[in-house]
């Protein structure tokens, strides 16, 4: 029953980027010290995600709180569905509890995130819910800084696919102008890589993962086999450049 007494409950989504402590913002960490409790995102209550471990960085593991997700299910609607209204049940007792409940999220709480779904739940369960977001630095623009790629110039386009939307997109934006990122791509990385070969635009391209920990793997997509990378891979195929300096202005 929805809680008629929540007007000054808030839910923030805090993005903590894609997992290298020292770049989620001071905005941030600010927004997860200020929380009453922290709600970390995981798929099985007993393991420790990459939100969470970013987290304990700066709040005490006690003001942590874990809710399982079914983050990666896509076959078994009724089991999504189940496992949803199970995560905001508890996300809304904690906010009539607490009053101020952070949501860390890996990279930004508006890009693909968990937050998204939470949020619409809340909205029904405690109306009146205030919900806040303070935005986390993206893998992508992690990998560009690691790797050195450039994501735009100019009047370049920038176009994000996540690779779980099927191989057939991601070859549609590689045909298209400007550089193309492409999300969760792991488990097609054969896919992917022929879609850069087929495109021409494999030259150039570089992928990552782990980005920012001991397990870090940043490469030239001319190396990927078709052997299955980690789940949270990203992918930069830059935009073809001609014309030197400002060539694209």
């Amino acid at each position: 029953m929805p809680d008629v007494m929540s007007a000054q409950s808030k839910l923030i989504g805090v993005g903590v980027g894609p997992g290298d402590p020292e770049l989620v913002t001071v905005k941030g960490v600010n927004a997860l010290r200020a929380a009453e409790v922290v709600v970390v995102p995981v798929m099985d209550s007993g393991e420790r995600g990459r939100a969470e471990a970013t987290v304990l960085h700066y709040v005490p593991e006690e003001k942590v709180v874990r809710v399982v997700f079914a983050l990666n299910e896509r076959s078994d609607g009724a089991r999504r569905e189940a496992a949803w209204d199970a995560a905001g049940a508890r996300v809304a007792r904690l906010l009539r509890e607490r009053g101020t409940v952070a949501f860390a999220t890996i990279g930004d709480p508006n890009v693909y995130s968990t937050f998204t779904y939470l949020a619409q739940t809340i909205a029904e369960l405690v109306p009146g819910t205030v919900v806040e977001t303070v935005p986390g630095i993206t893998a992508m623009q992690d990998l560009a800084a690691r790797s050195g790629a450039v994501l735009t110039e100019g009047t370049e386009p920038l176009t994000l696919v996540p690779v779980t939307a099927g191989s057939a997109v991601l070859k549609d934006a590689l045909a298209g102008p400007g550089t193309v990122v492409a999300y969760k791509f792991g488990r097609q990385a054969g896919e992917v890589a022929e879609a850069l070969r087929e495109t021409g635009r494999i030259d150039g391209a570089v992928w990552g993962s782990a980005l920012g920990l001991e397990t870090e793997s940043i490469r030239p997509a001319a190396e990927l086999d078709g052997a299955p990378l980690p789940y949270l891979s990203t992918l930069i195929a830059p935009a073809r450049r001609e014309g030197g300096r400002g060539g694209k202005l």
